[in-house]
């Protein structure tokens, strides 16, 4: 007897394009629906996710705290991050003080004066001094201490200071486009009033009109362009703090989100074996948990399965730490992708089940990720490599129809079914059966036998070896569920084999 005792860990891979979704629709952040609606759920679904175990994508790394995070972020309807308003008032306050620019700093007034003591052809040079002016203040006095307290990059530094001045920019020439206006309006009523005027002092006293609609419209520009820059000076401390701890805010959503997706995905990882061992066609994300026996589901994946129900359809629980009753809304998985990934895996297991056809270079077991468990599989290569080390010590071992072979500690089934392969393909079984049928039949009842030390393990192991025919689970074999690692660490090995094969 040759007991199979090796692993595999399965790469899965770090990015997925659409077109790989439905392959690897289980590891897929496509699977994974209403994240944002775990935020402030309490602490009982948090409970949940801490119990399974993390699948984090090709170079991440568990932080289990970050799940802490899940009752304390905060988001609006759309999912988005809030920041909390006091954190932002407090740090306003903190860094430029209570009262922010209440008058104009002298740099600028000095340029408000050159602009209303200006003629009406200077006013565009003399509001791009107050526009500049401005710019520097608020890149010197506001962005800068605000750049040194979140420790912003350079960069990140300068497209503050780009969009800021843009800003500035934009109001400024919206109140010189006014004065513009005004302009034009009164240099038409002046020329209007001169060409009907019939004496000098007709013209004159349309020239003084003039005048006077110019320093109305000079007065206009500069309230404008002073309320501008109180406005700019006074609220943009705010905004950019507000900005920043939107920031922080998203960045540490996003955070908890990937570990929340990780701890998800090492569910999801869970699913094709539950597909191989149970699934058949009918099977959705509605009736999963109907599919396995509740203590298997629980061994595999870690949580039960009316956790898990809790997960996909929501409901009421009462939260762990004030006792008030509380409601999540569920829908953590998306059917569509999930129900499509049943499907694309059965078949593919379809596909792959006649596993004598040599042409194919890859199983079923490419396509299920190793778990938490002792389900890591035997590659296929190793296993090739395992029965041509034991045909090469043992000549002539698949020729003789009264020859057993056994894998005590069954994983996935690819050890026996390579040397069912090397049976049924041997000259000496064509002799002794020549009938094909017959063939396979005698060497699945009379010399193949194998123990698996779990249900789960037990079902996708047959599966795999009988699966090919759906005729054969239904007839006598030789493979039985049993632990034989633990019988040999008790010394019962001998004792199991012969209570199951005599």
């Amino acid at each position: 007897m040759v007991e199979l005792d090796a692993a595999q860990v399965l790469t899965i891979p770090r990015k997925l394009k659409s077109a790989e979704v439905v392959r690897h629709g289980f590891m897929s952040n496509f699977l994974f629906a209403n994240i944002s609606g775990i935020f402030g759920a309490a602490g009982f679904v948090r409970e949940i996710l801490e119990k399974l175990t993390p699948a984090h994508e090709e170079g991440g790394k568990s932080d289990r705290e970050k799940l802490d995070a899940i009752s304390t972020v905060q988001v609006d309807e759309e999912g988005n991050a809030v920041p909390n308003e006091e954190i932002i008032i407090g740090k306003t306050q903190e860094l430029f003080g209570e009262k922010i620019y209440e008058t104009i700093p002298e740099d600028i007034s000095s340029a408000f004066a050159n602009m209303a003591e200006s003629r009406p052809d200077d006013i565009e040079r003399h509001v791009k001094a107050v526009t500049d002016a401005v710019k520097g203040k608020v890149a010197q006095d506001i962005i800068t201490p605000i750049a040194d307290s979140y420790g912003i990059t350079q960069k990140a530094k300068k497209r503050l200071e780009e969009q800021a001045s843009k800003e500035i920019e934009v109001a400024m020439s919206r109140a010189k486009q006014d004065f513009e206006q005004q302009k034009r309006i009164a240099q038409t009523a002046l020329d209007a009033k001169r060409n009907i005027a019939e004496t000098e002092q007709e013209v004159k006293k349309a020239e003084e009109e003039f005048a006077l609609d110019m320093q109305g419209a000079l007065q206009a520009l500069t309230d404008s362009v002073t309320e501008t820059v109180k406005k700019t000076l006074q609220e943009k401390p705010k905004e950019l703090v507000e900005r920043m701890e939107v920031k922080k805010a998203e960045d540490e959503k996003k955070s908890v989100e990937d570990e929340i997706r990780a701890h998800l995905r090492g569910f999801a990882r869970t699913i094709p074996s539950f597909i191989m061992a149970y699934g058949d066609e009918n099977l959705t994300l509605a009736n999963f948990d109907d599919y396995t026996e509740d203590d298997v589901f629980l061994a595999v994946t870690g949580i039960t399965e009316e956790e898990f129900r809790f997960l996909r359809d929501g409901g009421d629980k009462p939260n762990p730490e004030t006792g008030v009753m509380e409601h999540y809304d569920g829908h953590l998985f998306d059917e569509v992708v999930f129900n499509d990934s049943v499907r694309e895996f059965l078949r593919k297991r379809a596909e792959l089940a006649d596993y004598f056809d040599e042409s194919k270079t890859e199983d079923i077991f490419d396509y299920i990720p190793p778990q938490k468990t002792n389900q890591i599989f035997t590659p296929k290569r190793i296993v090739k490599m395992m029965v041509d080390k034991l045909e090469e010590e043992n000549p002539g071992c698949f020729d003789d129809p009264d020859k057993t072979f056994a894998d005590l500690y069954m994983k996935s089934g690819l050890y026996i079914t390579e040397v069912v392969k090397r049976l049924y393909r041997s000259e000496g079984m064509k002799k002794a059966f020549p009938d094909e049928k017959a063939r396979i039949r005698h060497i699945l009842q009379n010399q193949v036998y194998g123990m698996a030390p779990t249900r789960i393990i037990y079902l996708i192991a047959t599966n795999y070896i009988l699966g090919f025919d759906e005729a054969l689970k239904e007839e006598q074999h030789n493979f039985v569920q049993a632990d034989a690692a633990e019988a040999a660490k008790n010394g019962t090995l001998k004792a199991l084999v012969d209570k199951h094969f005599g």
